[in-house]
This record gives structure tokens, sequence and C-alpha cells, in this order.
């Protein structure tokens, strides 16, 4: 059981916001509150969350009553799973116990989620302990369970800091991720010089090209060891150790250039799985989408036209959402239901993956033939995806032709906790580009014809307040016309459209 966190234990922080208020999603709040089927106290009660709620979250506004629902049930759902522990808060994946969690219920394969979707909280406490808990925790040492799944660790530490600048707190766990990413070397790397791992392990079981004994070299753990790598050498460049920040930097430079040729199909144009006896697995699956995750490929043509798989229907595209393996190789979903499958079901932890690369796509590359439109309809039919009779959902995995959910007969998946959607509104469609300067960059994803206003209000960011908005004719939020930025509830810049802006952060 938990423990109630209390609201005076996680509300702290946050400035009044200049556009919008509570009261805009309390409704939503009520709503959900009415239609919640408890399966465990949560931590933070039903009749505390709209105070929880209000102190804490960024407020969003927009047109699409679908996205801005889904964004607001989130952040409804992901305190369900703040749990306060004799060793400090934690962040769980399940609310139910599970026999594959350690101590609390805590699972590391969606740590990483859990971070980039926290940070945003004004309230860092429980990010902190959870972090702490799992690098520190047992008896100062990492937790037992923490490489039971492949995560991007170091990387979502650094992520944090992009948003909170708590250069203590981020340098007091460098040693230990350090130490970690020494320990995937010494556990999982191969002659090769790339990573090995099991598909479960990567929490992807019954994949098609996985398999729970063979050692193949894939595009999840091998990215994610790139993104530590090159969070390592960030944090060391704040600590002042060159020395450090140079040996990973090259760390990470050595493992881009393996991965572009040891795990790319020349033929398929598409990053994949190669075997444990050598070649190429013949399936796409969505995992090739991951290096974006983390920025790891560079900018070439051919690379880019991997993207034009997540378009086609006989790809990756299915009426309800991106499936997790292309849908015209002939063991698509061959595996059956029941087992947690990845031969093509929709996972919403794989959707928040290709998503985030693909908004990384838009916002940092020139050779690729999507747009932003297909970025808005990708993160709509995500969000028309989180429901279940009718009412809001999020579980483990769908049918892609049908939306139900897969195992939705086992209570242990209602309110999963094992993907992100509210940073995907922050950083892809606001576009909101945390960085480690005092520069504020914002390149929303919103096409310029689709939508006459949006506010995203009440963002943490670099210890200030936030308030970006889009207002075509200024009937909206009477702040004027255009494109605006405020911090603090000051106007910093106005632009008559949607465009990628930097601008410099007051003191």
């Amino acid at each position: 059981m938990s423990v109630p966190v209390s609201l005076e234990a996680l509300a702290g922080g946050a400035t009044q916001s200049p556009v919008l208020s509570p009261a805009d999603f309390a409704h939503y709040v009520r709503y959900f509150n009415e239609i919640d089927v408890a399966v465990e106290e949560s931590g933070i009660p039903n009749g505390q969350v709209l105070d929880w709620m209000a102190a804490n979250i960024p407020y969003f506004d927009c047109p699409d009553t679908l996205i801005e629902r889904t964004y607001y049930f989130r952040w409804w759902t992901y305190r369900k799973h703040i749990r306060q522990t004799p060793q400090g808060y934690v962040i769980t994946e399940f609310i139910l116990p599970v026999k594959h969690a350690g101590p609390f219920n805590t699972i590391s394969c969606a740590l990483g989620h859990h971070v980039y979707e926290g940070r945003w909280l004004w309230d860092q406490r429980a990010l902190r302990d959870y972090l702490r808990f799992w690098l520190r925790g047992s008896d100062g040492a990492p937790q037992p369970h923490l490489h039971r799944y492949s995560n991007w660790l170091a990387d979502a530490v650094h992520a944090r800091f992009l948003v909170h600048r708590d250069t203590s707190f981020a340098l007091e766990l460098l040693d230990p991720l350090v130490r970690d990413y020494l320990a995937w070397e010494a556990e999982r790397l191969s002659p090769l010089g790339l990573y090995w791992q099991y598909d479960v392990r990567d929490g992807m079981e019954e994949s098609i090209s996985g398999s729970r004994t063979a050692k193949h070299l894939r595009p999840t753990l091998n990215s994610y060891q790139f993104a530590n790598a090159q969070a390592i050498a960030a944090l060391a460049r704040v600590a002042g150790n060159e020395e450090l920040a140079l040996r990973f930097s090259r760390e990470a430079d050595s493992l881009r250039q393996r991965v572009q040729r040891l795990l790319w199909d020349t033929e398929a144009l598409f990053f994949k799985v190669r075997l444990e006896g050598d070649g190429l697995s013949d399936a796409r699956e969505a995992i090739g989408f991951i290096p974006w995750q983390f920025r790891l490929p560079e900018d070439r043509d051919d690379y880019g036209r991997a993207w034009l798989q997540i378009l086609d229907t006989s790809g990756f595209r299915a009426p309800w959402g991106l499936t997790t393996a292309e849908r015209r190789h002939p063991r698509f979903r061959s595996h059956g239901v029941g087992s947690c499958e990845w031969d093509g079901a929709i996972w919403p932890f794989a959707t928040s993956q290709t998503l985030t690369a693909l908004a990384n796509l838009l916002h940092h590359y020139q050779h690729h033939p999507l747009s932003r439109r297909d970025y808005l309809d990708a993160l709509r039919t995500y969000a028309r995806s989180h429901r279940k009779d009718g009412k809001p959902y999020i579980g483990e995995y769908q049918d892609e032709r049908t939306g139900r959910w897969l195992r939705d007969e086992d209570p242990r998946g209602r309110y999963y906790n094992h993907s992100t959607f509210c940073d995907l509104v922050i950083t892809g469609l606001v576009g909101l580009i945390p960085r480690a300067d005092d520069t504020l960059e914002v390149d929303p994803l919103v096409p310029p014809d689709v939508w006459d206003f949006f506010c995203l209000d009440h963002v943490p960011y670099h210890r200030h307040a936030l308030t970006i908005l889009w207002d075509r004719t200024g009937d909206r939020y009477r702040r004027g016309q255009g494109f605006c930025v405020f911090v603090d509830g000051r106007l910093e810049l106005r632009r008559p459209r949607l465009e990628r802006v930097r601008h410099p952060l007051p003191p």
C-alpha cells in the first residue's frame, strides 16, 4: 500500500499564471474523478488532485478538445503513481503490485518516460527522490533491479536538468551515472563494440526479431547508451571535468558510427536488429525509429527516407496508431495475445518514443519527407487511442485495427504509467526546446494554417514561469495578435506568425 502524499509536500514553488487558470481545466478533473474506478488508493487522492494539478502542472488550452482532454487526463493519471515510501518518493509503472517489480513496486523499464514527463512539474522532490532511489537507494549503491530492463537513465537526468538547472543535484548523480554506464559495458558490450540485449529485457518481448536467449544487437540499448554517453559528457562539462567530457563525447561518437554502420539496412532503408548469427533481421520494427529519439543519426537523405514508413499503411500506419512492426511482414501479429506481444500491436511506450523521435526530426533535421501536419495527425491519433468504452483510459497495448485494449480483463493495466503524452505536447506540439544555456528556444510543430489559438501557461523553466501562446486574432486571450512568449508574466517577444524563435532569458 502507498502512503498518501500530502498536498503540502508536493505543491510548492509555482507562480501565478498570467493567462490560464485552474478553472479552465477543473471540469476535466471533476469528470475524471467521477468515472474513476479505484483499484488502490492513489498517492495523491482524487479529493486533492485539482489543487495538486493547479500548483504543479503547466496549463494547456487549444481548439482540439481531444488533445486537450488527453493532456489533462495524463497528468491526472501520472499523480496516481507518485508514491511515498520509507526511502522517499518513487514513481510506479503499475498501480497494483506485480511480481516482476522490485521494492515499492518499482520497475526500471519506463524510468526514462517517467522522468521526461515529470520534469515539467513545478515541485521536483518526487523525481529527485526517485532518481536517488535508483542510483543510491540500495545502501548507497544502485538498485539491484535497475538493469533488469534497458533504460536511458543518464539522458533522463540531463533532460530534467535542462528544464530546472539545479546544478548541484545533477552533479550529485554524475559519478553514479558513470558507474552505471560502465556496468552496462561490462554486462552487455559485444566484440563488435555494440550492445546486445534480449527483447524481453528491453520490455519488448515476443517481437519479430527478438529473442529471450540470443544476444542480438538492437537499436534500443545502443541508442540509449549513445544518449547516456552524451548526457554524461554534458554533465561533466558543467562540472568542469573536461577529461571526462571528452572521454564520453568520443564514446558517443563511436557508438553513432557503429550503429550507422552495423544496424542500418541499405536496402530496406531502416535501422534494424543485427542477429547474433550475423546479418540483419528481415523486419522493420518501431525500434528502428529510436535512434532519432536521441538525435543519433546524421542528417542524410537515405536515413530520412526511413520515416516514409509511418505514412504507409503497409508500414506502421494503422487506424488506431503506429504499430510496433511493419504490417506487411508475414509474422506481423503472429504470436497471439496474452503475453505482452511486441510483434505489431500498438504500445504507448513505443508511440512515445517514435513521436519524440519525430519531433526531433522536424526540429533538428533537414533531409526528410515529413511535415508538421504529420506530427499533429500522429499525436491526435495517439490522443484518440486513450479511451475504452467511450471514456478516457490508458492501458498496456492495443489492437491496431479496432483500438481494443488487449489483456484488458487484467486490472493491473489500468492507468498504466509506461509512456509520455504531456512532454510530447510541451516539447513537440508547442515546441519548447530545453537548452543548457540562457537562450529560450521555441519551435511549434502546430501547422500555421490549422489552429487559430493555443496556450501553454504556468511552465517551469530555468527558475522562471513561461507562457507560450498563439492567438491569430487576439480575441481568445486578449494579449494581442500573433505568437507570443511571456516570462514571469512579462511579454518578451511577439511574432506575427508561428515560427522558430530564440530569445535570451532575463536574469
